[in-house]
């Protein structure tokens, strides 16, 4: 299928899975009913509007883009590294934003500035990252010293974590920090999606723009170099980027595992290995799947289910099939 026609169609099975998860809930509401409602605004029912404006809508903007997010870093720091085992958290933004996630329960900020924190904590330790990694020196391998800089980065500020946890009031903050954790949508409204959404448009739009260059560096770094590519640069955009959007999200839902690892192969099999097509189709793919999964969540049992949980699910025997396939077949 050409780049364009598959495009659409990714785009056509999200709008389709959209529209169905904001019908499937404790208040069932006929598709037609939310289409009429989508275009026209007017709805025989009066309580559709409400339930809808307030409760599902958020949750399906905040799904997307998660979801959107998560997987679009994952393709795009995949290709950087060129290794397919290589997800968002790589350079410890996870552990970085759980950490100031907790830092902000434990003190009983307000929601935004918990936010906040986490979004700062998520950033800080990628450049943390990117600081020891230059003050290690240049090598002949400089992805594979910034990428343990990242493991150790991400070790710290996991073990920093665990501290915060075991010395949180086991009654009250412990509770939320590890639910908080576990990655879920169930508190997002309407006025905290606005600033999470803008930063996620404003990392994702330049790695689209430059994810042809990515094509030029699965050629490998000399060769990338030699058809005029300065790579640093390349490594430094890309990274921000994805750090960005990344850490933006987790700010703002938690927690939310192997989608940045697994939908970023799927997608490959569907679009191939051209990060041109591949990359706008690890997003709608992402965006779809984060869509599926929250709607389980919420509507599978009578308690909601932490998304991060059914990511961790579905993604390990999926990553075991990958990784059967992948040692028959070249990555």
């Amino acid at each position: 299928m050409k780049g364009v026609s598959l495009i659409l169609v990714c785009f056509a099975a999200l709008c389709g899975v959209s529209v169905l998860s904001l019908g499937i809930g404790r208040y069932p509401v006929s598709p037609p009913a939310i289409l009429s409602w989508l275009f026209t605004g007017a709805s025989a029912d009066a309580n559709l509007p409400v339930v809808l404006l307030n409760i599902r809508l958020p949750r399906l903007i905040a799904a997307i883009a998660a979801g959107g997010a998560l997987s679009l870093a994952g393709a795009a720091y995949q290709g950087l590294f060129r290794n397919p085992m290589v997800s968002p958290d790589i350079l410890g933004v996870s552990s970085g934003s759980g950490f100031g996630a907790a830092l902000g329960i434990l003190f009983s900020l307000p929601v935004a500035a918990v936010q906040a924190i986490s979004f700062a904590g998520g950033i800080t330790a990628v450049l943390a990252a990117v600081l020891v990694s230059r003050a290690i020196g240049r090598s002949s391998d400089s992805v594979l010293v910034l990428v343990l800089s990242g493991i150790v980065i991400s070790s710290l500020f996991g073990a920093l974590l665990s501290l915060l946890k075991y010395i949180a009031d086991p009654l009250d903050k412990l509770p939320a920090i590890t639910y908080w954790l576990m990655g879920s949508f169930a508190d997002i409204r309407t006025g905290e999606l606005g600033t999470a959404v803008a930063m996620v448009l404003a990392g994702a739009i330049p790695l689209l723009l430059v994810s042809w260059r990515l094509n030029v560096l699965s050629f490998g770094e000399e060769e990338a170099r030699s058809l005029g590519l300065h790579t640093g640069r390349m490594r430094v955009a890309v990274i921000l980027c994805a750090t960005l959007v990344t850490a933006s999200m987790i700010s703002v839902c938690g927690i939310i595992g192997w989608v940045g690892l697994v939908v970023p192969h799927i997608s490959r099999f569907l679009a191939g290995a051209n990060h041109r097509r591949l990359m706008p189709v690890s997003f709608l793919v992402g965006a779809a799947f984060m869509v599926a999964v929250d709607t389980v969540a919420r509507s599978a049992a009578s308690v909601e289910i932490p998304v991060g949980i059914i990511t961790a699910v579905l993604g390990a025997p999926f990553f075991i099939w990958i990784m059967k396939r992948s040692s028959v077949r070249a990555w």
